[in-house]
């Protein structure tokens, strides 16, 4: 195996040796490599294939930048396998190829290219009428990538909240020194980064000749920050994207983290660039920064003889790594006259290492099959992009490369920031940041070392300032630096394969071409040739397109800029953006008491609620027995999940007369109202009950899963309307319980002492505020479940005494707690909708028979004129009640109603009524099938079909004569 000696191999433990399998052969890496690393110490670079030339591919960056290194998994395709850590057991797989991937069937398709030049499906495929439906499987078939499994079982994936006052993305020196200032000033810091350790490029570059200062410098930056209390370090972290007010979404293995923070530094360096020539995409040709970290991160020897291409002074300590290591370095050939720094020309020659100034490689030259680099052709430079007519070919195995550095620019103008290029230096620089975003470091365009941790420390001074905290530093002054971007290092070769997009196989003919034909926005040569489309994104295709298409149309790079930068930074799994959302578990104050009793609990919305009580096989007698005994004695629930809103003001009145359906300006004080709430589409999207208690205030309840909404809905429209009201959501500061039945009155009667609760002094719909067991409440007469009942609403803290208080006055009328479910069945009994279950995003009031709960003499409600529109119309579908007879399969939620051949509705509600010896629902069917007395066919379990007969609602006690008490 390629494996280097210690020190070489930060991120490896040679003590854990892993097997693994790549096409089938077996292979051994260690814990800590990366897929890539692993082959390579195997001596296997070639890894993937093309997207449409299917040319032979190997790592080019080393950092999960690039496609070249795609691969399958057995339950995941498009895995970059030099971001992926590998695993014992691993089967690995090449994918988009035809046949094996050394001998790719459709590698003959380069051969072609000329046949299919930039955009050639665009202009060959659309004719004649409906020939791209025929050309589309091919094309994509031929161009496929990996294959996913559909077999493959869901795994768990979550979020979290993190809230900070300094979010540093990136943990280079720049991160490392701009946490540490920040800390040492009293901020709360949060230091992001994307690889394994922290550290940057100090984990891999070289920035003296001696090659100490990296690592010296990276032990005491790590040493301070991990010892830091002000300073949470999360690794192998993304930050994927930038949101107003510095909302940073940032994944870590199966986890989200939603982050919010005041301050918000971007230190997330450079992306190392290629040169463009002739076969710059072989197996064996890389990044000098890739070869760098294959070395001091894995230690792999990443070639036996190299030859190094570079614009800049990087290139020569990039050489000096490879010599220290045994790489023979065949030769340095450096695009410019002369090196910035005089002692690196005299460092090579110490260790006889040739060096070619004004040189570039021209052609990459290969092995048979071309699975590999074996020489290259270097040639003079005589002007841009041009060369000389011959030059010299040098032998090697490994071609390392650099034009210069990009910025990692991508949250930066996802945030609004502007690229300008700067063509003294060849470079790009940003401006135009939001407030409260700041950047630094090698993003910013310092490259010398001394220079990024200077402006680190001056970017964490101001913040720390703009924080309200005293630095104990001050600002430091930078120094001149040297140009690393080498202003033109793009060499077109006559006959092509000068590729500038490695993911889509774009040539530079293809970027000329494109301008060409009339596309002169870069804009629209993206979307034209797909320039930056692929799994990169543009991180080394964004600055040579930008140059080309300047050339080309004759403008400077300024003009043409860069095409948009959007979320996300990386691809992202469906997983993460659904995995599970922070849930707040809620308990009501009585949960205890639930428990105690056997409660079977179950979520609505946030909370948690009793089902039933009794054991989860005995649901349905448990419910059955619940639901008789409250309408024959008296039962007692906990309802405090109901949303509750407390809105008070001289215009409380008007808000809720705009806001729901029914009329409010005249309701009297002590009456509540139902109150049924549409959208500007005259959608049902909620009820409840409205209570007047005062003039000017108005107890609102909302459903559980709703009443979130709904408050947003008021607040939102008050800032239009402007009203003089105060809306406050008190669902969690108040608790209630609602006791039903017969015997209810009774019981209550054991616990008030200064209310009237007869039938006279406390009607239904009535709204009274007093005592209970010496608790302060408000109660309300309703009748959600027919019968005669009251809703006792407490502050949250006294609940837990006051269903102790009204089990102990009801033992003598043989009170029984019920729970959901069985509320739910004695609503149905009533024919009492439950939003959302028995509406969907298309209900409105006239489809469910609630037109009566509509004000016709009100000019406005929001919704209004759309329920208007509405019920101007045939109707095409009703909400109506249905029964079957005892014995009958019974229909579930979902289950469809039938019109002849056609589907002309759903079941919403389906329950068995012991108290009416028959199954009862509640269903969307045509208007031709809602007349009571019609049979409407319903599609149960197994496609049977039961024939259900329309009944007029409600089921039970249509006079109300209980509930009236």
């Amino acid at each position: 195996m390629n494996r280097l000696p210690a020190p070489m191999g930060l991120l490896i433990h040679r003590d854990q040796p892993l097997e693994f399998s790549f096409d089938g052969q077996p292979y051994q890496g260690l814990q800590g490599d990366s897929i890539a690393s692993a082959l390579l110490a195997n001596g296997r670079f070639l890894m993937s294939r093309s997207f449409k030339y299917h040319r032979p591919r190997g790592p080019l960056s080393m950092a999960g930048q690039d496609a070249n290194s795609l691969v399958q998994l057995p339950q995941e395709p498009n895995v970059l396998a030099d971001a992926h850590a590998l695993t014992h057991g691993l089967a690995v797989t090449a994918q988009n190829v035809n046949g094996t991937l050394d001998h790719d069937r459709d590698a003959y398709m380069g051969k072609f290219s000329k046949f299919m030049p930039v955009g050639f499906y665009y202009r060959s495929f659309y004719k004649p009428k409906g020939m791209w439906k025929v050309w589309e499987p091919i094309i994509r078939k031929k161009a496929g990538l990996g294959v996913l499994d559909l077999k493959f079982q869901p795994e768990y994936y979550d979020k979290a909240y993190l809230f900070t006052d300094l979010a540093v993305i990136g943990a280079g020196p720049a991160g490392l020194q701009a946490a540490l200032t920040a800390a040492n000033a009293g901020a709360k810091v949060l230091l992001i980064e994307q690889q394994p350790v922290l550290g940057g490029s100090l984990t891999y570059a070289r920035f003296d000749i001696a090659g100490t200062r990296a690592d010296t410098l990276r032990r005491e930056l790590l040493d301070a920050v991990q010892h830091h209390t002000n300073i949470q370090v999360l690794t192998e972290a993304t930050c994927n994207a930038w949101f107003t007010d510095n909302y940073l979404p940032v994944i870590q293995g199966k986890r989200m983290y939603k982050v919010r923070a005041q301050q918000c530094l971007v230190c997330s360096g450079s992306f190392d660039q290629p040169v463009i020539f002739r076969n710059n995409d072989l197996p064996g040709v890389m990044l000098t920064s890739a070869a760098q970290r294959l070395m001091k991160l894995y230690a792999v020897k990443p070639g036996k003889r190299a030859v190094v291409l570079t614009g800049n002074d990087d290139g020569y300590l990039a050489a000096l790594d490879l010599h220290d290591q045994g790489v023979d370095v065949a030769a340095v050939i450096d695009l410019r006259h002369a090196c910035a720094d005089k002692a690196l020309p005299g460092a090579l020659a110490q260790r006889k290492i040739r060096c070619l100034t004004n040189s570039t490689v021209f052609e990459a030259l290969h092995e048979k099959g071309m699975r590999h680099v074996k020489a290259v052709d270097v040639r003079q430079i005589t002007g841009q992009g041009q060369v000389s007519d011959s030059g010299q070919v040098i032998d090697c195995d490994l071609l390392c490369m650099s034009a210069g550095y990009m910025p990692v620019y991508q949250l930066l103008c996802q945030a609004g920031g502007k690229l300008a290029y700067e063509d003294p230096r060849a470079e790009f620089s940003l401006s135009g940041l939001p407030q409260n975003l700041s950047v630094a470091g090698s993003v910013h365009g310092r490259h010398q070392l001394d220079n990024v941790l200077a402006d680190a420390n001056n970017a964490a001074h101001d913040i720390a300032l703009a924080l309200g905290l005293s630095p104990a530093v001050v600002r430091t002054a930078l120094r001149a630096e040297a140009q690393v971007n080498f202003n033109w290092p793009i060499f077109p070769h006559p006959k092509g394969k000068d590729f500038v997009d490695f993911d889509e196989d774009l040539q530079v003919a293809d970027i000329v071409n494109a301008t060409r034909i009339g596309y002169r926005d870069v804009q629209l040569v993206k979307r034209y040739s797909t320039v930056g489309m692929g799994p990169s994104q543009g991180r080394h295709s964004a600055l040579p397109t930008a140059r080309l298409v300047a050339w080309a149309t004759q403008r400077n790079i300024s003009e043409t800029g860069v095409t948009t930068a959007r979320p996300p930074f990386v691809a992202e799994k469906l997983a993460h953006v659904a995995g599970r959302a922070f849930d707040p578990y809620r308990q009501t104050p009585m949960h205890a008491r639930h428990v105690q009793a056997g409660a079977k609990m179950m979520p609505a919305g946030i909370w948690q609620r009793p089902a039933y009580y009794g054991k989860a096989e005995d649901r349905d007698a448990c419910m059955q027995a619940e639901a008789l005994h409250v309408r024959n004695k008296v039962g007692l629930i906990d309802v405090s999940t109901l949303g509750g809103l407390d809105v008070r003001g001289p215009d409380a009145a008007e808000l809720l007369n705009r806001m729901y359906t029914f009329a409010f300006l005249k309701q009297p004080v002590g009456r509540s109202r139902y109150a049924l709430m549409t959208n500007e589409h005259g959608v049902v999207i909620d009820d409840g009950v409205c209570a007047r208690l005062a003039d000017k205030h108005f107890y609102v309840t909302a459903t559980t899963s709703g009443v979130d909404r709904i408050y947003q809905q008021m607040l939102k429209w008050n800032a239009q309307w402007r009203l003089d009201v105060d809306v406050t959501n008190v669902t969690a500061a108040i608790c209630a319980v609602n006791v039903a039945g017969p015997d209810s009155r009774k019981v209550l009667e054991q616990l008030c002492s200064d209310l009237d609760l007869s039938a006279e002094g406390f009607p239904y719909l009535g709204v009274r505020q007093g005592t209970v067991a010496g608790i302060k409440a408000r109660l309300l007469r309703v009748g959600f479940v027919g019968e005669l009942g009251y809703e006792i609403h407490v502050a949250a803290r006294h609940g837990l005494a006051l269903w102790d208080a009204l089990m102990a006055a009801g033992k003598a009328f043989d009170i029984r707690p019920f729970g959901v479910e069985t509320q739910r069945l004695l609503r149905l009994e009533k024919g009492h909708v439950i939003i959302s279950q028995d509406t969907d995003g298309m209900t409105h009031p006239a489809e469910i028979d609630m037109g009566w709960a509509v004000s016709r003499n009100k000019p406005f409600f929001v919704g209004r004129r759309s329920v208007d529109i509405l019920e101007a119309q045939p109707l095409k579908r009703k909400l109506v009640g249905f029964t079957l007879p005892k014995g009958s399969v019974q229909p579930l939620e979902g289950h469809l109603v039938l019109n002849g051949p056609d589907i002309s509705g759903n079941v919403t509600s389906c329950e068995y009524s012991t108290s009416l010896g028959r199954i009862i629902g509640l269903a969307y069917a045509g208007i031709d099938q809602s007349t009571p007395g019609q049979r409407i066919p319903i599609r149960v379990e197994g496609g049977i079909v039961v024939q259900a007969e329309v009944v007029q609602l409600p089921f039970f006690d249509p006079a109300n004569q209980r509930q009236e008490g």
